[in-house]
């Protein structure tokens, strides 16, 4: 009979459970028992019943939910599955913004800035609020006032005179800040230990700066690790590029090396940093790292004579050490903390800059006079000295249960991989600075296929001179891009990077003003709108132009009537009053129809070299 009855799986919480036992025992045992008041015995343990079933109900349920992201309420929890699905939880996020520097040199003898005394400010350096001292940014780059590029301008600015020439100049460069303090710990190992881990005590932890060891080792952080390879950056200076060309628009070189010691990091909590190293303990680097092919089925069950399974490719590929753990040294770990809200500080407020590492680029200057005034900023000359000109924005205490969920989510949607072309051209974009600024980009499937390898892509990318017209990238650009993109490309995608074709124009036009304005004026606020329509800034390659809409906003200026005559023309080579333009020649005219300017089949950008001459208006009469 018991294996007939009606047994019910839905029940969940005290109520439920209740009812159901009453109902189960009303029809199993009738003769049994009757009373169900709520003072007998019979309903205590039906009761007691029902309170142990909510309970286990509860915890299981509660067990199945903080199995998943979605559901998930624990903050350890949430973490783990965060970091089981790719996505690095943020306990802080820093505030950013960019820092002017300024210096005073003096005037040489030509009258021109002396750069013997140009300063050089190293990166990491501290910048402190001198509203709140304890909130304090760090520059990402160094300074050197003795360089100037397209990536690394200095403006520069008569800043007093003697008589009728210059006796002092005002260079100011920019660099972004990230609000962050640096941290030291030491952390001593004695004997080595599988997969070594070290938790980190702090309130707002950033990340980690470097780990070093008493004998200099340097430990790299990785994804996992069993990822053995790090992106390195050295500068771009000729012995470390043999085909370094004065390069503008690449100041690092991004190279890939293969490290031994390296270590992952993972928050158990907002407050608990945990650094894991490796499991490694041999002196023999490569034997640990790298795996020997004719080992490859050892110890196998099957061994060689099962060649198929034997000589998988997975056995290649496996490292048994996960990289060197320390051992019989000291670790001394420096951490970034900081970040949150309170560091979006207001414009100027960033002023208290930290000179203990400030030097001379020139090495062997004197301790003169004007030497200690420059470097101490105490005197009038002004010295050195840095503010925000902006304020600091980006600043948050960090992710919000909503927003690690959704965040996880979506991180595991992108999985990081470029799949298409447009996720090729917005990792290119995202290239960091200091290993080249891409001013444009364009990515297409090859025009004429040499293979039927439907993978390969052709990327075609420009950058900006010194002066903010564009130029072909240089190699040590396009090098630090090819490697950059190879970290996200999928196995099978070929990957080529060409120069895009620069095709330098001119414009001409005639408005009718209307009466009563001044012909000047309107003409000049012409002018000015043909600039802005025709800023680089705002043009991609391929883009063609449409003189309909440069007609239109022409016409729609206070005291034109009409615009007549706009007439695109091509720039080529070297002027006679010196102007130099791109090689490229465009017809222009056979390249207009319908007053739409097309771009060739060759990926190029129409672009305005010199606004100031290039672009000519007259004012015409009806």
């Amino acid at each position: 009979m018991a294996d007939n009855r009606d047994i019910k799986y839905l029940n969940k919480d005290f109520d439920t459970f209740r009812a159901r036992l009453i109902d189960y025992t009303k029809t199993y045992f009738p003769n049994t028992y009757n009373d169900f008041t709520e003072s007998s015995p019979g309903m205590m343990f039906l009761e007691m019943s029902s309170y142990v079933g909510d309970v286990l109900a509860f915890y299981m349920d509660n067990q199945i939910q903080e199995n998943f992201v979605q559901f998930a309420r624990e903050e350890n929890n949430l973490l783990t599955l965060s970091y089981m699905m790719g996505y690095v939880p943020k306990v802080t996020t820093a505030a950013s913004t960019d820092i002017s520097f300024y210096q005073i040199v003096p005037a040489n003898a030509a009258f021109a800035p002396d750069y013997t005394y140009a300063l050089e400010i190293p990166e990491n350096t501290q910048i402190s609020s001198n509203a709140n001292t304890s909130i304090a940014f760090l520059t990402e780059t160094r300074v050197n006032f003795s360089l100037s590029s397209s990536l690394d301008p200095t403006e520069i600015s008569v800043y007093s005179v003697a008589g009728a020439n210059p006796a002092f100049y005002l260079l100011r460069k920019t660099r972004r800040a990230i609000s962050s303090t640096i941290n030291t710990t030491t952390n001593t190992v004695t004997a080595p230990t599988d997969f070594y881990t070290i938790n980190l005590e702090a309130e707002n932890i950033i990340g980690i700066l470097d780990i070093k060891d008493s004998d200099g080792n340097e430990y790299f952080e990785v994804p996992y690790l069993g990822e053995d390879m790090v992106y390195d950056s050295i500068r771009n200076t000729n012995p470390n590029d043999p085909n370094f060309f004065n390069d503008t628009d690449a100041a690092y070189l991004l190279k890939t090396k293969q490290v031994a010691r390296r270590f992952v990091t993972r928050f158990t909590s907002a407050t608990n940093l945990q650094i894991q190293f490796g499991s490694g303990t041999s002196s023999d680097i490569t034997e640990n790292i790298i795996p020997n092919p004719t080992n490859v089925g050892i110890g196998l069950p099957f061994e060689k004579d099962k060649l198929t399974t034997a000589y998988s490719p997975t056995n290649f590929i496996f490292s048994n050490t996960y990289g060197i753990a320390p051992a019989n040294t000291t670790l001394t770990i420096r951490f970034l903390t900081g970040g949150g809200v309170i560091s979006n500080v207001q414009a100027n407020q960033l002023t208290v800059l930290d000179r203990s590492n400030v030097k001379f680029v020139n090495s062997n200057i004197a301790d003169s006079t004007i030497a200690t005034t420059i470097i101490s900023g105490t005197a009038a000359q002004g010295g050195l000295n840095c503010t925000n000109l902006i304020a600091a924005t980006g600043g948050s205490d960090g992710d919000s249960v909503a927003e690690l969920r959704l965040n996880t989510l979506s991180s595991f949607a992108s999985q990081l991989r470029n799949v298409t072309a447009d996720d090729y051209l917005v990792r290119a974009y995202s290239l960091p600075s200091k290993f080249g600024s891409l001013a444009k980009v364009f990515v297409e499937k090859p025009r004429l296929a040499v293979t039927a390898n439907e993978s390969v892509l052709d990327m075609y990318v420009l950058s900006f001179n010194g002066d903010g017209q564009l130029q072909a990238a240089s190699n040590a650009l396009k090098q630090n891009l090819q490697t950059y993109l190879y970290q996200y490309k999928m196995i099978g995608d070929s990957l080529n990077i060409k120069d895009g074709f620069i095709i330098n124009i001119g414009i001409n036009f005639n408005i009718i003003v209307l009466p009563n304005y001044n012909s000047n004026q309107v003409l000049l606020a012409c002018v000015e709108y043909v600039k802005v329509f025709f800023n680089i800034n705002d043009w991609q390659i391929n883009q063609p132009i449409i003189l309909n809409d440069l007609t239109a906003g022409i016409n729609a200026i206070e005291g034109v009537q009409t615009t007549r005559d706009v007439e695109i023309s091509n720039k080529v080579g070297t002027t006679s009053n010196g102007n130099i333009y791109s090689a490229f020649a465009y017809d222009v005219e056979g390249a207009t129809l319908n007053s739409v300017v097309y771009p060739s089949i060759d990926p190029m950008i129409f672009e305005v070299r010199f606004p100031n001459s290039d672009i000519q208006g007259r004012v015409v009469q009806i």
